[in-house]
């Protein structure tokens, strides 16, 4: 396991984040019923029919394929805009530490922003028919933000910002959406289970978006002070002892 290796099992691990995430688990069974456009009733059937349950996993794959696509796009972007402006490393990472701090702190409670308590996502009130429509909501789920899964992300793309090459920022943040996607996949296989996880789950949920938060607030640090690459430097040297 090299240093990139280290970097990208923390991209898929901020995926499994977002998901956990207040805005985003809470909400995944409308989502699902939306995309599929099956009744809750159908869906959380213990044991759901062929039909139910091959709707189910198509419309899944091309909703959480919608939102990898734009998701690599912007993990593309930020790598070959960090690329450009290689000159000015330093200054946009200690920029992009203080934000991410800022958010952190934000997302404990501690000290919150008003500008992100609400919630800014663009929705499709009629959904198109068919698995194409699946993979627009997909794309707008995306491009919409919420306060949430915002400064995860964030911290994705400011890592991403500081790879070398295109391809590791797509890498990165393909990464990230199969963190995102795959539990999303499989609470539509499963929503009986699913509730029956999430109604133990959610009496900590307060207490996981503090622990969020200080994990952005620790990314924030390491970027800011340059150590997450001096880290990741120290783990494939590490690693490659042991190989």
């Amino acid at each position: 396991m090299n240093s990139h290796e280290v970097t990208y099992i923390g991209a898929f691990i901020a995926g499994l984040l977002s998901f956990l995430s207040p805005c985003v688990l809470p909400l995944i069974p409308s989502y699902i019923t939306y995309i599929t456009g099956l009744s809750f009733a159908d869906l959380q059937a213990e044991h759901p029919s062929h039909v139910i349950r091959q709707k189910t996993i198509l419309h899944s794959l091309f909703f959480i394929c919608g939102f990898t696509v734009v998701f690599v796009l912007l993990g593309a972007s930020a790598t070959y805009i960090g690329s450009f402006l290689n000159h000015n490393a330093t200054i946009i990472r200690k920029i992009g530490g203080v934000l991410l701090i800022v958010l952190g702190i934000h997302v404990t409670g501690l000290m919150p922003l008003r500008f992100l308590l609400g919630e800014k996502r663009v929705s499709i009130k009629h959904k198109p028919s068919g698995y194409a429509g699946s993979f627009l909501v997909g794309i707008v789920f995306a491009a919409g933000w919420t306060p949430c899964i915002g400064p995860i992300l964030a911290a994705i793309l400011a890592v991403a910002a500081t790879e070398e090459s295109v391809y590791q920022g797509i890498l990165l943040l393909l990464l990230y959406s199969m963190g995102l996607g795959l539990p999303f996949f499989l609470s539509a296989l499963a929503m009986h289970q699913f509730l029956l996880a999430f109604n133990r789950f959610k009496k900590y949920i307060r207490l996981f978006e503090i622990i969020t938060g200080i994990f952005l607030m620790l990314i924030g640090v390491l970027i800011y002070s340059n150590w997450l690459s001096r880290l990741s430097g120290y783990a494939g040297i590490l690693f490659k002892g042991f190989e």
